[in-house]
């Protein structure tokens, strides 16, 4: 008995569940974002009553991007009407890219698939003397700030972009850390909650 309980607790699994997404992927876009709007809204010189048109931008993450974008104008002395026909201006937002780039490279032996017998594959470990691994967030906005009544060019920002990164390192196998610019000092809890 004692030797099927042991064989049954052997079998024993835990299962977490995670999103399709992972948080330093949303964190590399929206960082990307932020940058980006806070560019374009520099360029844009618009004053007074505005409305945001975001009808043409579509895609993950364009929401927290259209409302980096309204948030970098008001902080730019603009004002946001309550719609399109109150607003003295149109801006007129477009999203050219948003989201990640990745890269690797790697000094050892890469990890390799094996074919089994009997159906199936299994790999090989890696072996890293040295690698890096990049990934880098994107993000291309640009808007037309327009006249409402006579339709004019009051103001073009062209495009704008944003860029973040994050890289993951690994030397003699063991010793790995990352470099980010993801999270301002100090933004993780103290104490660390693994620390517990």
């Amino acid at each position: 008995m004692s030797i099927v309980g042991f064989g049954l607790a052997g079998c024993s699994t835990s299962h977490v569940t995670t999103p399709a997404r992972s948080a330093t992927e949303q964190l590399l876009i929206s960082t990307a974002a932020d940058q980006a709007a806070e560019r374009l809204a520099g360029k844009l010189a618009v004053r007074g009553s505005i409305y945001v048109d975001s009808a043409g931008v579509e895609g993950y993450d364009t929401k927290y991007a259209v409302s980096a974008v309204r948030d970098a104008l008001l902080r730019h002395g603009a004002a946001m009407a309550e719609n399109r026909d109150k607003a003295a201006t149109i801006v007129e937002l477009r999203v050219g890219a948003l989201s990640v780039d990745s890269e690797s490279s790697l000094l050892g032996i890469p990890s390799i698939d094996i074919p089994m017998p009997v159906g199936g594959s299994s790999s090989t470990p890696e072996i890293s003397l040295f690698k890096k691994e990049l990934t880098q967030g994107v993000a291309k906005i640009a808007a037309t700030a327009y006249d409402r009544n006579s339709g004019t060019l009051v103001s073009s920002s062209g495009p704008q972009y944003g860029f973040s990164n994050r890289a993951e390192w690994v030397l003699l196998l063991m010793l790995s850390w990352d470099t980010n610019d993801l999270l301002p000092p100090d933004t993780r809890p103290d104490p660390k909650p693994w620390d517990n």
